[in-house]
């Protein structure tokens, strides 16, 4: 009996730390994030650059759990944005950027891509509310 309650003791604070560790990190007010370039429309080679910004939020390395501090991450051809209360994905259409770098040279198949900007906090998870930019779409010829 004694061994089952222990477990089920364990069971209960290892489900408490999971929890608390998918809780989102409230975005500071007023945050903003946008794509500086290219802009909306804009015709780019297959390798181009792109310039992030933000507006009311600092910038921090993935790990620095300084307050009101967050890193970018690239959405390309992303229809919906990623899952509240789960670190953001990393794939070919989810770029980190957990150096907190503000620019990035990226290559992409010829034909019509959508851009859009998520930021994360320490942890690679959306805020909430989500601070996330408006969507471009370019053109790569």
């Amino acid at each position: 009996m004694k061994s089952f309650m222990s477990r089920a003791a364990l069971a209960g604070v290892l489900m408490g730390v999971s929890v608390l560790a998918s809780a989102a990190t409230p975005a500071p007010k007023d945050a903003e994030v946008f794509i500086v370039s290219p802009e909306d429309g804009a015709t780019v080679s297959q390798e181009f650059k792109v310039k992030f910004g933000v507006k009311n939020i600092a910038l921090a390395p993935a790990g620095d759990v300084t307050r009101n501090t967050g890193h970018h991450h690239l959405l390309i051809d992303v229809d919906g944005l990623p899952a509240e209360g789960a670190p953001i994905p990393t794939d070919a259409h989810h770029m980190h950027f957990g150096k907190a770098q503000t620019e990035a040279t990226i290559k992409l198949a010829p034909g019509k891509h959508t851009l859009q900007l998520i930021l994360g906090d320490s942890g690679h998870m959306p805020f909430d509310p989500s601070i996330v930019s408006e969507k471009i779409t370019v053109n790569v010829k």
